[in-house]
């Protein structure tokens, strides 16, 4: 191609065809790339060359999109995942790979994964585990724990795909090619062509009262559409998730509570808004709180909370004080965790438009319905007047429950009556979007002289942030799960829920239970240690069986099966600490250490209504059709609920049509989180699938094992009898609706009742070397033992085991959210493919009475018991106990140093 392009202009080479654009030469070529050469399987992360989603091939050679500028690509051959994968052998070997492997999750960073990866094959470099790793490392995934994706380049070839299967069979993912194929469309991916775009007017201050200039004459000197503030929200400039905690506005009316919280919008066309100059504001800093310990006797934040204390929670048991005065045998520690962001690789995306008087709102979200009422809430309109329709979801974990861009193109598409579109930055993102709650925990436990716990105390006050959030749940379930998996006779926990001028504390894979395992697992190593009893022993002499009361007083007659991951691991744990040995009786400088830790998870909502419903039809061409509400973020929702329905209704997989989460075709199938879609919507799908089966049944009146088939038409086949069942009208001709919501009860004043009617149970052996003189620490296995009840599909549970194993690590060893100091990918730092080591998963199948063919939820309890096994994995080489997170390599030293 030449060199040479019109003025305004950039050619080059894309996917084998020759294209000349119009762009600035020194605009992102990632922006040119999505924007004007529609390249939308380019994913822009971070534009700071931090995430490598934009990864793309120029001459060949992998780079960072965002990094370049568009000129410096004039005359390239330029080549994305897409057209790779339909051009090039080496990546539509990749691609099937990585459906045979699940190697791609949420999807977000499989574009930039398979690129860098094509380079790799291309080159004829032997494929060893440290070469891919090497040809990979520029590339972030939060979702996977890198394993899977390392697998499949591994991998690379033209073995057969995954083949059928219903519950047990581990199919490819229903949603798993649009994601290896470039054609998986996000948040960001499907505005109009030529929406307005709006951009947010942010606090730059913790705390901090503003004045506006002239609004007016700024729109109008800069040809804006728009611009909103408080005064514009129709109805009530209020939020939340909770009921009753409904607190944060969605723009400031006086004051700000937190950095980067939005006090206006600009609205207008995207070369507007990206030239604009300075907004017409002015800020006053305020006094501010970064600490609950500070907060106590600061500024209310909301007048109606004392002490700035937003919640409490309470669970006791038994006669905790006294139990514990008389334990032989005490340890007590003080722990503490910071702030975490989720670190999703694609930010927060939304896109709306008005339809009569209606609102249509595309974007990357968890909780569909609890989107469209609390739009409803501040539009003032009722909510079958707004349509939320999610699209993929680049990750989640929690945060992509709350609203973030809905309000802003919702308001600005009503009131322009144009489609608006807005994408945050990398920055916005991190400043604005909700994290782990910082927690500060003292703890206690004691024992008896056979090692039997007697006691536990547990107090733990949380950084909730400025606003509610997620934060109440996180008080109240902390309390049900701080003491472990274990028979604990005598128990007393209280948690407190304390504001901040922080961004919210909200959810995120764990609700709080990740932080009080930092701490209980910590001390029964110490108490272990103390009494002189193999830590792994001590454990299952502790561990809760079927039977046995929780700390809330609930018994399971089945499904409690912690003793069962905990002795899943004794081989690998009897193995690791004779190498660990042998290993430090040979080196000085550095040691290894092995270390275990449990978890639990209640799936659901705490003590509350949480229903799923499910809908399914066939046409009356026989076209078999399911209404799956169940955000896929993932997880896996939309393969395993599809297995379950199937299954039920007795027809193979591929006979279902899926019509995903939209609130004007699905039925609401509740939030995506507090693992509660395989066990809660699982089991919809499983009443649904069995109610369309007897319906069909009776229809063709034909005995319970009789076979449906679908195959141009509905024919029952019952033994050597075929009926054919006529089948007509416009819409479904046969339907189905189903619902499920678990059987829980309300806690009393003492946290006594059923707050669950599932627990998910885990057990995770660590095994690590750390460098005596500089603290670092290399991971050198993990072996996860976790028990799903019944693995509807099992490499999905193994993709959610080492995902959530990796984010344990991050938690464990690097993360910790500075508000201003850390919003950006390269200052807080995420575990990347060479920080996560082999990981071992142990899949238990305990077979709940509760689940849908017994199942589990998965997603939260695999990351428990991690961070933990880290720590103790560390104390175990070296003697040093880290207490505060993160154990970097300067806190590690200085526990080291500390010993001599």
């Amino acid at each position: 191609m030449s060199l040479d392009a019109p003025q305004g202009h950039v050619g080059f080479t894309l996917n084998g065809d020759a294209v000349t654009v119009p762009a600035s030469r020194t605009a992102r070529l990632s922006e040119v790339l999505r924007k004007s050469a529609g390249a939308r399987d380019v994913k822009v992360g971070c534009n700071a060359g931090d995430c490598g989603a934009c990864t793309v091939l120029i001459d060949g050679a992998p780079v960072c999109a965002c990094m370049v500028a568009a000129g410096q690509a004039q005359g390239a051959v330029i080549e994305t995942q897409a057209g790779l994968v339909g051009r090039d052998p080496h990546a539509d070997r990749l691609a099937q790979s990585f459906q045979r492997h699940q190697a791609a999750q949420c999807g977000i960073c499989t574009p930039g994964m398979m690129v860098a990866a094509v380079a790799l094959l291309r080159s004829d470099t032997p494929l060893t585990e440290a070469t891919v790793k090497d040809a990979l490392g520029g590339v972030l995934c939060r979702c996977t724990g890198y394993r899977k994706i390392i697998a499949a380049v591994l991998d690379a070839s033209r073995s057969a795909p995954l083949g059928e299967g219903g519950v047990g069979a581990p199919i490819a993912r229903l949603d798993g090619w649009p994601k290896v194929s470039g054609t998986e469309r996000f948040g960001d991916d499907v505005a109009p062509d030529g929406a307005l775009v709006v951009r947010a007017i942010r606090s730059p201050f913790h705390r901090a009262a503003f004045r506006f200039g002239d609004l007016d004459a700024y729109r109008a000197d800069h040809g804006l559409d728009l611009i909103l503030t408080a005064a514009d929200v129709p109805g009530r400039n209020r939020f939340g998730v909770i009921p009753g905690f409904e607190d944060q506005p969605m723009l400031a009316e006086h004051e700000t509570r937190f950095r980067g919280e939005p006090v206006a919008a600009v609205v207008g066309r995207a070369g507007i808004v990206a030239a604009l100059p300075e907004f017409p504001v002015t800020w006053q800093e305020l006094p501010s709180v970064i600490t609950p310990r500070d907060a106590v006797d600061a500024d209310l934040l909301h007048d109606d909370r004392s002490d700035n204390v937003m919640c409490r929670g309470y669970v006791a048991r038994g006669d905790a004080a006294s139990a514990m005065a008389r334990a032989p045998h005490v340890v007590s520690g003080d722990f503490s965790t910071g702030f975490i962001e989720h670190g999703y690789i694609e930010p927060e995306a939304a896109s709306a438009r008005r339809v009569g008087d209606r609102l249509e709102i595309h974007c990357c979200t968890q909780a569909p319905f609890m989107n469209r009422d609390g739009i409803a809430g501040l539009m003032g309109l009722p909510a079958d007047q707004v349509r939320i329709v999610p699209t993929a979801v680049g990750g989640g974990f929690g945060s992509k429950l709350d609203l973030t861009a809905q309000p802003f193109v919702a308001l600005a598409a009503w009131l322009t009556g144009k489609p608006v579109r807005m994408t945050f930055t990398r920055t916005e993102s991190l400043q604005a979007s909700t994290k782990r709650h910082p927690s500060e925990v003292h703890m206690q436990v004691g024992a008896d002289e056979d090692g039997r716990i007697q006691a536990v105390r547990f107090d733990g006050v949380f950084n909730t942030g400025a606003y509610a959030s997620w934060g109440p749940t996180v008080a109240n379930r902390v309390p049900i799960h701080a003491s472990g998996p274990y028979r604990t006779p005598n128990y007393s926990a209280h948690s407190t829920a304390v504001h901040t001028n922080t961004a919210a504390a909200g959810a995120f894979r764990g609700f709080g239970v990740p932080q009080s395992a930092v701490a209980l697992e910590q001390l029964y190593d110490m108490l272990a240690d103390k009494l002189g009893i193999d830590r792994l022993e001590f454990r299952l002499r502790n561990c809760l069986l079927n039977g046995e009361p929780t700390v809330t007083g609930q018994v399971f007659d089945r499904g409690m099966a912690i003793d069962a991951c905990l002795g899943a691991l004794k081989p690998a744990w009897d193995a690791a600490l004779a190498d660990c040995a042998a290993f430090n009786a040979a080196h000085d400088g550095v040691k290894r250490g092995v270390g275990v830790a449990s978890g639990w998870y209640g799936c659901g909502n705490t003590s509350m209504s949480n229903p799923s419903t499910i809908r399914a039809g066939i046409t009356a061409g026989g076209a078999l059709m399911l209404h799956q509400g169940a955000v896929d973020i993932g997880q896996g929702s939309n393969t395993v609920i599809t297995q379950i329905f199937a299954q039920a209704l007795g027809v193979p997989v591929s006979a279902v049509t899926l019509i995903g989460a939209d609130t004007d075709l699905t039925p609401d199938a509740g939030k995506t989180s507090a693992s509660r879609q395989t066990f809660i919507t699982g089991n919809a799908a499983k009443r649904c699938g069995e109610t369309l089966r007897a319906q069909i049944l009776r229809l063709g009146n034909v005995g319970g094992d009789a076979v449906i088939s679908l195959d141009g038409g509905l024919t029952l086949i019952d033994g050597a009898t075929s009926v054919w069942v006529p089948l007509a009208g416009d819409g479904y001709a046969i339907e189905a609706v189903a619902s499920y919501d678990p059987p829980t009860t309300p806690l009393d004043e003492n946290g006594q009742g059923v707050p669950y009617a599932v627990f998910g149970t885990a057990a995770q052996m660590c095994v690590a070397e750390v460098d005596l003189a500089l603290g670092t620490t290399r991971l050198i296995r993990i072996v996860a033992a976790h028990d799903v009840g019944k693995a509807i599909n099992p490499l999905l549970v193994e993709g959610q085991v080492e995902g959530g194993v990796a984010q344990g690590i991050g938690l464990a060893l690097m993360e910790e959210f500075l508000p201003g100091r850390t919003e950006n990918l390269h200052d807080y730092l995420i575990p990347t493919i060479g920080d996560v080591p082999p990981i071992d998963t142990l899949i238990v199948e305990s077979g709940d009475m509760h689940g849908p063919y017994g199942a589990k939820g998965l997603g939260e309890h695999c990351l428990i018991p991690t961070a933990p096994a880290v720590l103790n994995a560390i104390a175990h080489a070296t003697g040093a106990r880290i207490h505060h997170l993160p154990a970097t390599p300067d806190k590690v030293r200085r526990a080291i140093r500390a010993l001599i």
